[in-house]
């Protein structure tokens, strides 16, 4: 194969290496934003030109063949150093532009960071921001995001990762429910409230507590309790935990800044202050983004703007 001919195939290279990240036809299309059927017909023109098959195909999926990994392993890092050098020169052009792409936990991007996006955009007019809220964690390089924000103990290691605010859990009913089935005055008594959790696993759901207070601590043979624990509702959203106490339905464990607003009209008020629930969620927030020698100028502005508005964390710090 001439020179030229490489040449004129580089795109279909490039188009390979995004069906390999996604995985199916339709899903690298939209990626690249192009029609499923010339997605198709790159990838037939790329095989006919190399002479063998790159991509097994099945109605669901495209698996690429050893061949077709072959090829992506060996040009992945050319791709690398094309999207990092237009990066590079893009940012020469002044203020951060273009497009960003943010995902973000679903409680915490309605609850506190929405509510401050418009004063990032309001500083940065030529950004277009789009916010992915899903509790799912996503595959940043794989699905093309810019930054991530993470509720977690520690940030994935092949990351790059700053810290925008400790968060803790906090135990919460509202008065009308601790009015009628009494206020816990120790972690075990929980074994008899009704309990609004997070499911986790398909066992007997847990909650441990270690104490807050130091003089607490300082005893002797105080261990972590850890409690089993029941009640009428289990669901994967902390603002529906939320509400759900509110309503009175039980005792729920919240992260403060799900709980923050509820505590601070009375809505909620906070059970076993002398106790802190641990390893139910993060103890930090954390804004991430895939690990390469240059980042935009706009994903460093945006997590900038991040540090600013969230570092003394949610106990005493409420939306702008």
């Amino acid at each position: 194969m001439k020179q030229g001919d490489v040449e004129g195939l580089w795109e279909h290279l490039h188009w390979l290496t995004v069906l390999h990240q996604q995985g199916s036809f339709s899903k690298a299309a939209s990626r690249l934003g192009v029609s499923k059927a010339s997605m198709s017909q790159h990838i037939a023109d790329l095989e006919k030109a190399t002479g063998v098959t790159l991509v097994q195909r099945t109605t669901r999926s495209a698996i690429l063949t050893e061949a077709g990994r072959q090829l992506v392993d060996s040009t992945r890092n050319a791709f690398e150093q094309i999207a990092s050098g237009f990066a590079s020169v893009r940012d020469l052009a002044g203020a951060p532009r273009g497009r960003l792409r943010v995902t973000a936990p679903v409680a915490f991007a309605r609850q506190q960071l929405v509510p401050r996006l418009p004063e990032f955009l309001r500083s940065y007019p030529e950004v277009h921001l789009e916010l992915d809220m899903s509790d799912r964690l996503r595959s940043l390089a794989v699905e093309g995001f810019d930054v991530a924000v993470r509720h977690t103990g520690a940030p994935p290691e092949t990351h790059v990762a700053w810290t925008l605010a400790p968060t803790r859990t906090i135990l919460a009913a509202s008065r009308s429910y601790l009015r009628a089935r009494g206020v816990p005055e120790t972690p075990e008594e929980l074994a008899g409230h009704a309990c609004l959790h997070y499911p986790r696993s398909q066992g007997t759901p847990t909650w441990t507590f270690v104490p807050a207070r130091p003089d607490l601590a300082r005893q002797e043979h105080v261990d972590p309790v850890t409690v089993p624990v029941a009640g009428p509702m289990a669901v994967n959203n902390s603002e529906a935990l939320r509400d759900a106490a509110i309503e009175g339905l039980g005792i729920a464990l919240l992260p403060d800044f799900s709980a923050q607003s509820a505590l601070e009209t009375g809505r909620l008020v906070e059970v076993l202050p002398d106790w802190s629930p641990t390893g139910a969620f993060g103890e930090w927030l954390y804004a991430i983004r895939p690990y390469s020698a240059h980042a935009s100028r706009v994903s460093q502005a945006f997590v900038e703007f991040l540090r600013g508005a969230f570092f003394q964390g949610f106990s005493t710090q409420s939306p702008r």
